[in-house]
């Protein structure tokens, strides 16, 4: 073997290419691949100054070497999302009133559409009756979510999961190889176009794990899959259940569970190499043939294969997976509540229509009786030639489109009562108010996070402000008039950049 103190002697240097000329060329190679890295890294990553320095000697030589931070992650770093990003302490919008006697607010508006805390728990409580009366009914509702079966059966003990792999440090457990032979066996089986050697060498390799399906102390189904912590993906290799326990909801729920492990471990991406029969499945979790990663990252790290495609998922660190499903149903169940509760308060029936009778050809919409009391709202929609973002841009691209508005805003002669959130010793009364306070430092430090995925969670923001304004404050007063000339203005800088479809 070559020392690497002595790398930089010429006369040893010649003797080892002439005495051992493979390993020399195969150290040439390892060097020029080190110097390929940092220089993609230098070519895509934003803040260079954050890179570490070049070592002119092979890092293979050094035991302590850590690769450079990626581009992914660097870029992540500057607008990290934080976790719980959806419980964030919200602030408030509107300046102290000096004025007392324009301290007095609307008790109701038309403009605020926010429910109480108590209209949804009555909402809950209604549909936990309802829910309770016909439970000798339906084990399963129809329109159960795929994985409901498989939770049901996590809960009750007859299924585990758990992360096994191979080890040279430490270690395994007998029970781990185990596992791992019966994983070995159900992909082998599940997955014949793979041979045997390449799935022994996958799975059994110290920097795959496995995330195993287990039933009765036997292996169903598991996931095998290799973090790239330094690129900020995971690559999954194999995912298989046995073919008498698949169409139960198994795959989907192992794929929410290595979505929730991964975002623990702070990795955001997944990617993988699907065949054709694979890739209605990985559709169903979230993968998509579009890869928002970009190609240098992943490069020479994944493992390609012919005849199949190539698909990427990214997970939202706000999102806990394995619940996803029943939030949103239980997210729909309250609307659909709520609705019903609506239409039995407005619930009226109106006599027909007589004007076309009379002869008249057409009529405006919002003429008929009843339409606005059950909340309808005419929907004056400009056609627009084009619009630069949309939801699904370039995430960064859309940041700074809607940091320049921010700006703007903030700039206006009348954003001075809505800078930074009101302060509760000055307005004692304001949160007893205003249940969902927003203000533009609020958003400022939202934008910063990489909160605002779309221009809508933006628009739907900038809107609290003003109607909270409006809702706390009298027509006459001049938060009330700064709050509809900004309305305007931003409503005007949105139509510019193309992004407001009102």
């Amino acid at each position: 073997s070559v020392a690497p103190r002595k790398i930089g002697c010429p006369l040893r240097n010649e003797l080892c290419s002439c005495k051992c000329p493979n390993s020399w060329m195969l150290l040439k190679h390892e060097v020029i691949k080190w110097k390929r890295i940092y220089f993609f890294s230098n070519l895509f990553c934003c803040n260079l100054h954050t890179l570490q320095v070049i070592n002119e000697e092979s890092p293979i030589w050094d035991a302590s070497y850590k690769p450079a931070v990626s581009l992914l992650l660097q870029r992540s770093a500057n607008s990290k999302r934080v976790h719980d990003a959806a419980s964030a302490q919200q602030n408030a919008v509107r300046r102290p009133i000096a004025d007392g006697s324009q301290a007095k607010k609307y008790k109701y508006s038309s403009e605020v559409e926010d429910l109480s805390n108590e209209v949804v728990l009555q909402a809950m409580r209604n549909i936990n009756d309802s829910k309770n009366s016909r439970s000798s009914e339906v084990v399963f509702p129809v329109n159960a979510p795929r994985d409901e079966a498989a939770k049901t059966k996590e809960s009750r003990g007859e299924i585990e999961l758990h992360i096994v792999g191979n080890s040279l440090s430490h270690p395994v457990s007998k029970q781990s190889m185990l596992w791992l032979l019966g994983l070995h066996s159900v992909f082998a089986h599940q997955l014949p176009g793979m041979p045997r050697d390449y799935i022994s060498q996958l799975v059994f390799d110290p920097k795959h794990k496995t995330l195993a399906l287990i039933e009765e102390g036997r292996p169903i189904g598991g996931i095998c899959f290799r973090t790239f912590a330094t690129q900020g993906f995971t690559e999954i290799v194999f995912c298989a259940v046995t073919g008498d326990k698949q169409v139960k909801g198994y795959g989907t729920h192992l794929m929410n569970h290595l979505k929730d492990y991964s975002i623990q471990q702070g990795t955001k991406h997944f990617l993988t190499y699907a065949d054709e029969f694979a890739i209605g499945y990985f559709k169903k979790q979230g993968f998509s043939k579009d890869i928002k990663v970009a190609r240098p990252i992943y490069a020479g790290y994944i493992k390609e294969y012919e005849g199949a495609t190539l698909m990427h998922c990214e997970l939202h660190p706000s999102i806990v997976y394995t619940q996803f499903s029943s939030v949103i149903r239980r997210q729909k169940d309250i609307v659909k509540e709520l609705i019903a509760q609506r239409q039995q308060e407005v619930q009226k029936i109106h006599p027909g229509l007589t004007c076309f009778k009379e002869g008249v050809r057409s009529i405006p919409v919002e003429s008929i009786p009843g339409l606005r009391e059950v909340g309808w709202r005419p929907i004056a929609r400009a056609q627009r030639q084009a619009r630069p973002l949309e939801e699904s841009a370039d995430p960064d691209k859309l940041a700074q489109t809607l940091a320049t508005v921010l700006v703007a805003v903030r700039q206006h002669s009348a954003a001075w009562p809505f800078q930074k959130p009101v302060s509760q010793a000055d307005v004692p009364d304001y949160y007893d108010h205003i249940k969902y306070p927003m203000d533009l430092k609020t958003m400022g430090e939202r934008l910063k996070r990489g909160y605002y995925v779309t221009r809508r969670l933006f628009m739907a923001d900038m809107a609290r402000i003003f109607t909270n304004c409006r809702f706390y404050n009298l027509p006459e007063t001049e938060y009330y008039r700064c709050a509809n000339t900004l309305e305007r203005y931003f409503q005007t800088k949105m139509k510019e950049i193309g992004l407001w479809d009102k």
